[in-house]
């Protein structure tokens, strides 16, 4: 009976996870557009993305989002902190902040399209507070300022998941260290730098590796919002545009192993930081 039920996820975890995954080898040696014969090209694939401009350098806009969780985890960080400390509301403050992680990102998307566009949520909110409607920027059109805007709604989107990880975390402390805490009139801020940080060590090494594995793969704000137009272009995006766009699978292939080549890197790193956190 055991085997049984560990046969059916397994053999859904093959078809549909690890034969993909080969087949997305395989083609990455070969030149193919989906409909024609495959054509051997041993590493052709891997050397265009190397060589030429447009693929490697959409890696760029992944530092807007890592920048982007770096401003987001000291944020998720605070708010936890505030909310461990019992203050009135705090479940429905928890909620709230929570709430945005479990909509669906094309949701997110679209509610941010409104919100970012000409005479949306954002303009309206600005001229009501005084500023000239002909001074507001182009959020989404302008290629200086469209991935800050994409970011933000990005970090609105997280912070709520990074800061339930870090109070659920505050909340595994013993107590008694508080309670010591307090006879020695240590203040909030002195608990919170000697007490709370260097047990949340862990957990803030995982957020700070889960953001990078997020900048480098992000893909639904964007697509959404702008479908990489303007300067907005992800790694992701491209991949897609260049396999049913452009119906080079053979190079999209490649692109996809590399992808998957830097989210191993970084999930090795991970797994080393969380066991040296644990020893």
């Amino acid at each position: 009976t055991i085997c049984t039920f560990l046969a059916i996820p397994l053999l859904l975890l093959i078809v549909f996870t690890y034969l993909p995954l080969g087949d997305m080898i395989r083609y990455s040696f070969n030149r193919w557009d989906g409909y024609s014969d495959m054509k051997f090209i041993q590493f052709d694939n891997y050397k265009t993305i190397f060589t030429k401009s447009g693929y490697l350098s959409v890696f760029k806009n992944s530092l807007y989002y890592f920048i982007g969780s770096l401003i987001q985890i000291p944020v998720a960080l605070f708010f936890s902190t505030v909310l461990f400390y019992k203050v009135k509301g705090s479940s429905f403050f928890k909620g709230a902040l929570f709430f945005p992680c479990l909509l669906n990102g094309v949701a997110i998307g679209f509610v941010f399209l409104y919100f970012f566009k000409p005479e949306g949520a954002l303009d309206s909110l600005l001229i009501d507070l005084g500023i000239p409607e002909t001074s507001l920027p182009l959020w989404l059109g302008n290629p200086l300022i469209v991935n800050i805007s994409l970011t933000f709604a990005s970090m609105w989107r997280y912070t709520g998941q990074n800061m339930i990880m870090f109070n659920g975390a505050t909340n595994s402390i013993s107590g008694d260290m508080f309670e010591a805490a307090k006879i020695d009139g240590a203040t909030k801020w002195q608990q919170f730098w000697s007490i709370i940080l260097p047990n949340i060590r862990g957990v803030l090494s995982i957020n700070f590796i889960m953001s990078i594995k997020g900048a480098i793969r992000v893909y639904e704000i964007p697509f959404i919002i702008t479908g990489g137009r303007g300067g907005s272009m992800t790694y992701v995006i491209k991949t897609l545009e260049t396999a049913f766009t452009d119906k080079k699978i053979g190079l999209a292939s490649a692109m996809g192993v590399i992808l998957l080549i830097v989210v191993m890197i970084v999930t090795v790193v991970q797994k080393k930081v969380i066991e040296g956190e644990e020893g």
